[in-house]
């Protein structure tokens, strides 16, 4: 018999519009959504399916991570492609358990340490591992002093690591057909480069055209998409010219390129990532950068050309999305949900708005199938269970012992509980006891 179970006395977010629907129901079989809506409208459940009555508390859609570094290990860029394969892949499966667990149950990749990923994904896909459905993309693919290109050449690891370096139409060709070989889902692009880079900033386009093009061909006739790192107006139009899928960064936009967004704006969607920008002005000197340093390398510049680009794109009607390189050391794994507190606060969305960037308009992204990113009959029982109120407070979503979360219809606990870069009040604290007693019922089955 599949597994089933009716939430009842529920506030309901489904995704599809900024709605809320207070007394409404929520009926999962086994993987499945059977129902999602006011509780006057529940058709008949068996008598024997178990209620959970969750007196009043907020459900909303899973939300989708679409700038995910999982085999990230909370160290510094220039770090991250020295770590061995053996402890990646074990601190990246602790890294899959904290996303669950904080709520985002669909993740794009946006780069891999190794091909990590890809074994990440199929180990959760088995249900052998906790954690979000995975987009792979592999190892990024970036030209000879790309942003991709990390290290001096007298001083270069000597284990494949983050980047594939290949220059030349065919070679990137190659490049897109070895991950594919390899079982990526989405390839990732550096078209330009990064303020912290002498050898390659932004706006200083490091592929070619032909080559932009070469990539984006071979990805799309493999059934492949293609995600980019693209800060410039000149590298945005780039990526938008040659069918690039999923846009990251998009911090300086000109007229042509948000007319270009704007015009595509039904096959692509942009993350603006900002969490990178405003953490290393915050924590620079971690980084080993004065705070006047950081500044000349443009990243104050560079979080005010954000808020206008977001706003622009807002107004276009583009689909911006929830996800700010976490996995670094200054932004850490779990801190996932701060990025809706900066689309309220920095760019002037609603919490209902930011909702929908993390919900809906991300989920459609993960999935194109269209089967996550909202509640509604017939979707998988992707959602997430909140003792407290986002569209009150958004941050609320950072406090992870307030979330209950529920994936393919199996509920999880304890996910998050031994994560180090929690507050001390995101970690239980004097009111831990209360808030598990108030939640046990979703979280009677462990993950």
């Amino acid at each position: 018999m599949r597994n089933q179970f009716l939430l009842t006395d529920v506030r309901l977010f489904a995704g599809v519009s900024d709605e809320v629907i207070d007394h409404a129901s929520v009926w999962i079989d086994g993987r499945m959504i059977r129902f999602a809506g006011p509780s006057c409208d529940l058709p008949e459940v068996p008598g024997d399916v178990p209620r959970l009555d969750l007196n009043g508390r907020f459900v909303m859609p899973g939300m989708t991570e679409s700038h995910a570094h999982l085999s990230y290990t909370n160290n510094g860029p220039t770090e991250l492609d020295k770590t061995a394969v053996e402890p990646a892949m074990v601190q990246s499966i602790a890294n899959a358990r904290l996303m669950l667990g904080s709520g985002f149950t669909s993740a794009i990749s946006f780069g891999s340490v190794h091909r990590i990923d890809v074994t990440l994904r199929d180990a959760i896909d088995r249900g052998q591992i906790p954690g979000p459905r995975l987009v792979a993309s592999g190892r990024d693919v970036g030209a000879t002093s790309s942003n991709a290109d990390l290290h001096p050449d007298h001083a270069r690891p000597q284990i494949e690591g983050l980047g594939m370096l290949v220059d030349g139409p065919w070679a990137v060709r190659r490049a897109v057909r070895t991950l594919r070989k390899n079982g990526a889902d989405i390839i990732k692009l550096f078209l330009d480069g990064e303020g912290l880079s002498d050898h390659a900033p932004p706006g200083e386009l490091t592929y070619t055209d032909e080559e932009v093009a070469a990539a984006c061909d071979e990805a799309h006739r493999r059934n492949m998409r293609v995600a980019c790192h693209s800060r410039s107006a000149a590298a945005v139009k780039q990526a938008v010219r040659f069918g690039v899928d999923v846009i990251g960064h998009a911090n300086y936009l000109d007229d042509e390129a948000v007319e270009m967004l704007k015009r595509n704006r039904d096959r692509l969607a942009v993350g603006p990532a900002i969490a990178w920008e405003i953490k290393l002005l915050e924590n620079c000197e971690s980084m080993g950068y004065s705070r006047k340093a950081v500044e000349d390398k443009g990243y104050a510049r560079e979080v005010d050309e954000t808020v206008i680009a977001v706003r622009r794109m807002k107004e276009a009607g583009v689909r911006v999305l929830i996800g700010g390189d976490y996995g670094l050391n200054i932004t850490p794994h779990g801190t996932y949900a701060k990025d809706l507190q900066y689309f309220v606060e920095l760019f002037g969305m609603s919490p209902a708005e930011a909702l929908l960037c993390a919900t809906r308009d991300g989920g459609a992204v993960a999935d194109p199938s269209g089967m996550v990113g909202t509640l509604e009959e017939g979707k998988l029982a992707d959602l997430v269970v909140v003792d407290g109120d986002p569209l009150a407070d958004v941050t609320v979503l950072q406090d992870h012992e307030r979330l209950s979360v529920i994936k393919d219809g199996r509920r999880y606990r304890d996910l998050t509980r031994d994560n180090p870069y929690l507050e001390p009040l995101a970690r239980g604290g004097a009111n831990e006891s209360v808030r598990q007693e108030n939640l046990e019922p979703v979280l009677e089955t462990s993950g």
